[in-house]
């Protein structure tokens, strides 16, 4: 007895006018002849183990896995949308050594700034009221002496403080995109050697952009200085066009160099090393490194605005309000204690801004080697060999060129 029912080949419609793919199931039923040759193995063509990214609008090939996040951020080149959620996540998911070494430092810098320098003033403003008029004018000169010491010795704070935060962000965000979780002691341990090179640094730029601005407005009180109108028009527009040009040179020098703090504690680079690695991995990409970080610090400013403006508001036009017969007694007493809630208030808001800033840098500096130099390959390797229990080097040294 012969079976009438015609033969189809497997995966074609009864007619043979369409042709129908093989589902998994089908697959995993079918003989080995039928399924035909297996899918290369990404791994035996160089691959790193996680997988390669599929072109955009194609399925994914037989095999590919995403690639691997141990940490903070998925070990790929990184969009500017995981570059933002990242560096908050830098705040949520480690907050001691970040957060609070930012606000420790940074309320020690704005105390310095605002609060000496309110004390200073209104110290002598009160001694000058009941002494005489021949000390008044030795209680201004000496009020004035302290307050430059005071804008020197804030000057010298904010340096530390800001060199101290950028290595201890910089080191965190590092550690963080290995799926490590270290206390702020161990940052400090990790970074040990390079903080003065740091610190030389930071103040570096200082001096350079002080002394810059220094010469600009010499040269236009000197044009001042002659009095004649021809150069007193020179003067103004010296000072115009010199701000404006100095403002342009600062953006473009600080872009070209802002992944000098990366290259000297996470690499151990010296300051000259340093300048030229990050001149090097900036360069080619300087438009995308400039609007990322651009947007990050309006938006920063903006949220840090929207939150010290009303408090500085209510303490400028509180005092009368609160004291309507005048008492300088009460003025004093009423304008330091609006002006220490500003100041608590700014801190705190200016250590989530300065957290924010230099995660994004950092998380910039990760990305750009990933592009330049296959760091996720070797991020991907470190991780995989610490899950076998070995240790390896440190990634962020031996893949540096």
């Amino acid at each position: 007895m012969s079976d009438t029912t015609s033969w189809a080949s497997p995966g074609w419609t009864p007619d043979d006018s369409q042709r129908i793919p093989k589902t998994e199931q089908a697959l995993g039923a079918a003989s080995p002849e039928d399924v035909g040759p297996a899918a290369p193995d990404p791994v035996a063509f160089g691959a790193s183990p996680g997988g390669y990214s599929p072109a955009p609008g194609s399925p994914p090939p037989a095999g590919w896995t995403p690639p691997p996040k141990p940490g903070l951020i998925p070990l790929r080149p990184l969009e500017f949308g995981t570059v933002l959620s990242a560096s908050f996540q830098v705040l949520r998911r480690n907050p001691r050594p970040t957060f609070g070494a930012a606000l420790l430092l940074n309320a020690l810098v704005v105390f310095l700034s605002s609060g000496t320098s309110t004390a200073i003033v209104f110290s002598g403003l009160d001694r000058a009221s009941r002494a005489s008029v021949a000390d008044s004018d030795a209680i201004f000169a000496g009020t004035i002496a302290l307050t430059i010491v005071a804008a020197l010795l804030t000057v010298g704070v904010s340096v530390v403080a800001q060199a101290l935060l950028q290595g201890i962000i910089s080191l965190e965000v590092a550690r963080a995109t290995l799926g490590e979780k270290l206390t702020l002691s161990q940052l400090f341990a990790l970074g040990k050697g390079r903080w003065w090179a740091l610190i030389g640094w930071t103040a570096i730029l200082v001096a350079v952009i002080t002394a810059a601005f220094g010469v600009l407005i010499a040269l236009s009180i000197g044009f001042f200085a002659v009095g004649d109108p021809a150069a007193i028009v020179g003067g103004i527009a010296l000072l115009i066009f010199g701000l404006l040009g100095l403002l342009v040179v600062s953006v473009w020098i600080a872009t070209m160099l802002a992944f000098v703090p990366a290259g000297i504690v996470l690499e151990r680079l010296s300051i000259v090393a340093a300048v030229r690695r990050s001149w090097n991995l900036v360069r080619g990409s300087f438009w995308r490194i400039l609007g990322i970080l651009v947007l990050v610090t309006v938006m920063i400013n903006i949220a840090v605005s929207i939150v010290t403006a009303p408090l500085q508001v209510v303490a400028t036009f509180a005092v009368p309000l609160v004291n309507p017969a005048g008492q300088l007694e009460t003025d004093l007493t009423a304008f330091l204690a609006l002006n220490i809630a500003v100041i608590a208030v700014t801190a705190v808001v200016g250590a989530i801004g300065v957290v924010l800033s230099t995660a994004v840098t950092s998380l910039l500096y990760i990305d750009r080697r990933m592009r330049t130099e296959g760091l996720d390959l070797d991020l991907q390797r470190y991780v995989e060999l610490r899950a076998t229990g070995a240790t390896g080097a440190d990634p962020y040294r031996t893949a540096a060129p």
